[in-house]
């Protein structure tokens, strides 16, 4: 059930999920008229995991292992495509992933037992693959950091993805991490727009502060990397070169993309926003995702649904590899390989930093 505009938050309200048993649906008798935008407070359930290391076998994925110490994610950005895994909660994926937040508060020891485990193989964690691990509650939780002191106390390595300027707090932890070739940050990145970002990711660092971001971990010899994800037709995709120069200028070594993704509730929600921020692009901003994705509003398979199929698709991917090849991004991948044989597992021998 989609509303209207809601204070701070990109969705405009909860939609059904695909597991909902029940549904309500409100019905306006005009009794009561207000237009004013509503708010919706944060609330945080704590829970205690089973398993701190998830796992994938995608072969789109550049890790097969990663951490995630929140199930939902503040920022709010409204195309985010770990939404409808909220549904699994019985959770909406719309305001409830904003504003209804799981804070996993026993993932720092999980994770001291499992690379503890004998058959423990080390290879870089991914911290912040499905929702971001510097979200505004990882001030009062600090699980991100938890976890930080364990894989530097354990020398195992790591990557780092966040939209937040939240995570220069464990900047002396970064740089330890960095001096032993143990980890990599890598800053999100949509738009350079401040008004563009406010709707689109209203709870995200701004651009000029994520740009603050990449500086400050390059000045301090932290590897880093920019993500230009997602690429949405007609809305930033036009912005593309102007992100990655600006990311190389702040210190940024490496690039990425993708483009827009679409699964399960994540459509229904872009469409509400799209008909509510830009009604005059609707149809074709959604012409373009569905000439991208072989006619339908979202393509599942691996090897297409990060980059998409098309002229639209194709162009992107074109104009991706010659500015990385203008600008001289991911030329150091190989010197910012991160280091696995120095992983000591715990109980093994005294841990020192």
């Amino acid at each position: 059930m989609l509303d209207g505009p809601v204070i701070g938050r990109g969705a405009s309200g909860n939609l059904h999920h695909r597991f909902d048993r029940n549904r309500i649906e409100a019905i306006d008798d005009g009794w009561w008229q207000d237009d004013a935008p509503v708010s919706r407070a944060t609330e945080v359930r704590l829970e205690h995991s089973r398993t701190a290391i998830s796992r994938n076998q995608s072969p789109d994925m550049p890790f097969s292992s990663s951490l995630n110490p929140y199930r939902g994610c503040e920022h709010g950005c409204i195309y985010c495509f770990a939404r409808p895994s909220h549904a699994y909660w019985d959770l909406s994926p719309g305001l409830d992933f904003e504003t209804r937040l799981i804070a996993r508060t026993n993932l720092p020891d999980l994770l001291a037992e499992e690379l503890a485990r004998p058959g423990y193989v080390c290879e870089p964690l991914a911290l912040g693959a499905n929702t971001d691990p510097y979200q505004p509650i990882e001030r009062q939780h600090r699980l991100s950091r938890q976890l930080l002191e364990v894989l530097l106390r354990h020398h195992h390595p790591l990557t780092i993805t966040t939209r937040s300027a939240l995570i220069l707090r464990d900047l002396d932890l970064l740089e330890s991490l960095a001096h032993q070739r143990l980890v990599r940050v890598f800053i999100s990145f949509t738009t350079l727009e401040a008004d563009l970002k406010r709707i689109m990711e209203p709870r995200a660092a701004s651009p000029g502060a994520r740009l603050k971001v990449i500086r400050t971990l390059r000045a301090a010899g932290v590897p880093v990397g920019i993500i230009t994800a997602p690429m949405i037709p007609m809305i930033n995709d036009m912005e593309l070169e102007r992100l990655l120069k600006a990311g190389l200028e702040a210190g940024a070594t490496s690039a990425g993309y993708t483009l827009l993704r679409l699964p399960h509730e994540v459509r229904p929600l872009f469409d509400q926003w799209l008909l509510e921020h830009f009604p005059e692009r609707a149809e074709h901003v959604m012409s373009l995702i569905r000439q991208s994705r072989g006619g339908r509003e979202y393509d599942s398979r691996f090897g297409h649904r990060l980059r998409g199929e098309g002229p639209f698709a194709d162009l992107l991917a074109q104009r991706f590899r010659l500015a990385i090849r203008r600008l001289g991004l991911n030329r150091r991948r190989e010197e910012e390989r991160l280091d696995t044989t120095r992983f000591s597992p715990p109980h093994q021998q005294i841990d020192l930093f």
